[in-house]
């Protein structure tokens, strides 16, 4: 069994890659193996319309591209489990998440009917969102914005869970910024008291998804 975690933020080490690895954690305690990616280390671009993936005869759900995000998408298709983890940046995922997700979309696609399903086998996905939002703003704002997002990932045919993780800490030391329209003090609280919850959220879907597999 394998299991996948791709980074979408330029921040390694932060908010997003601890939720992955978490989740990676979770992965292997149901006996998968795992492997962490980080999205801004691979040079790729979105989709540029060569249409090579829509000739006939061409090998379905298969990317032509000569960059680092074709390999990547050979492995999703054949993961039992992958893990996307991005912030949102002004309400939206991250650029690279987003052309990630663009070439993805397309290998899965035909022209020839757009409600037929070209790939045949089964990914579950786990979808982890961080942000400095607060929990309600996410819900009114962001939340169906995230699922169209990564509508996608249900051509995968499998089970597609998300995570919102809220009110994040953006800096260890807020003194060296200019961060005068935040509440410190509440910042280092919700650290303290909600992300390790966020943590273990994280752990039990990336274990749960990968038993389920």
């Amino acid at each position: 069994m394998k299991a996948i975690a791709i980074n979408g933020s330029p921040r390694k080490g932060w908010n997003t890659e601890m939720m992955l690895e978490s989740a990676l954690k979770g992965a292997v305690d149901a006996g998968a193996e795992v492997e962490m990616v980080q999205l801004y280390d691979l040079q790729f671009t979105g989709c540029k319309s060569c249409f090579a993936c829509k000739r006939k005869g061409a090998e379905p759900c298969k990317c032509f591209l000569k960059d680092d995000a074709s390999p990547l998408l050979d492995k999703i298709l054949t993961a039992n489990t992958v893990f996307f983890g991005t912030p949102i940046y002004f309400g939206e995922i991250t650029s690279q998440m987003h052309a990630l997700l663009e070439r993805l979309s397309f290998i899965l696609m035909t022209y020839d009917d757009y409600s037929r399903k070209l790939f045949q086998g089964k990914v579950d996905c786990g979808c982890f969102y961080t942000m400095n939002m607060l929990h309600e703003g996410y819900e009114t704002m962001y939340a169906t914005r995230m699922k169209e997002s990564f509508k996608v990932l249900q051509k995968l045919n499998g089970t597609v869970m998300d995570y919102a993780c809220c009110d994040t800490l953006q800096f260890n030391d807020y003194s060296k910024y200019q961060t005068a329209s935040f509440d410190i003090k509440h910042k280092y609280q919700v650290r303290a008291e909600q992300f390790p919850k966020d943590i273990e959220a994280a752990y039990q879907i990336g274990r749960n998804l990968c038993k389920k597999a």
